[in-house]
């Protein structure tokens, strides 16, 4: 039976056989395969034994799932590509009893392609974002758009403007009045 192998240190050989048509993964209890980390969201992803093929399928997560460092929404996972979940690697395990005992150890073998691991840390340091927003709602707030036309920055920027500019008119009104009282009494009391 086909399973899932978490590669991180401390949870090294942690695995999960898959034995539904479809298992949940994530770090809230409600999951089938439950991983408490917190760079994995709480419902993150799916996996459809489809035949032969386990599919995958992300749930809209916030910190993404990738197949070998691609970000994926739906794709095959094969026997040997890595699965990463936020900052968690896993890695298929086809069943056979001759791999399940080598696999655990397969995180020694990174080593051998130092740039695999070197590519996730970079991109890691900037989408890990345990309680903030999802890369989809960041695109959507703004991306692509100057400061200057992004609605929340010229609403306030606008608001500000017009508190500024009424406060000024009534502060110059107020001094012309006081102005002009101040020269119609001088001449007067000066006669």
């Amino acid at each position: 039976m086909a399973k899932l192998v978490i590669l991180n240190q401390g949870m090294t050989g942690r695995t999960h056989e898959l034995t539904v048509d479809r298992t949940t993964i994530g770090r809230v209890d409600d999951n089938t395969f439950h991983i408490q980390d917190a760079s994995i969201s709480s419902h993150h992803c799916e996996v459809h034994l489809r035949g032969p093929e386990i599919l995958i399928r992300d749930l809209n997560s916030t910190n993404g799932t990738f197949i070998n460092n691609e970000k994926i929404s739906e794709a095959v996972l094969k026997p040997g590509q890595t699965l990463r979940l936020g900052q968690v690697e896993l890695k298929l395990d086809p069943g056979s009893s001759g791999d399940s005992t080598s696999l655990p150890a397969t995180p020694g073998t990174p080593s051998a392609s130092a740039p695999a691991p070197a590519k996730p840390r970079q991109v890691d340091a900037t989408m890990v974002i345990p309680r903030g927003v999802s890369m989809d709602q960041l695109e959507q707030g703004g991306a692509g758009k100057g400061l200057a036309s992004a609605t929340a920055f010229s609403k306030k920027k606008n608001k500000t403007n017009l508190i500024f500019i009424v406060a000024g008119v009534v502060v110059a009104i107020i001094i012309i009045v006081l102005l002009v009282i101040v020269f119609n009494q001088v001449p007067a009391s000066g006669k």
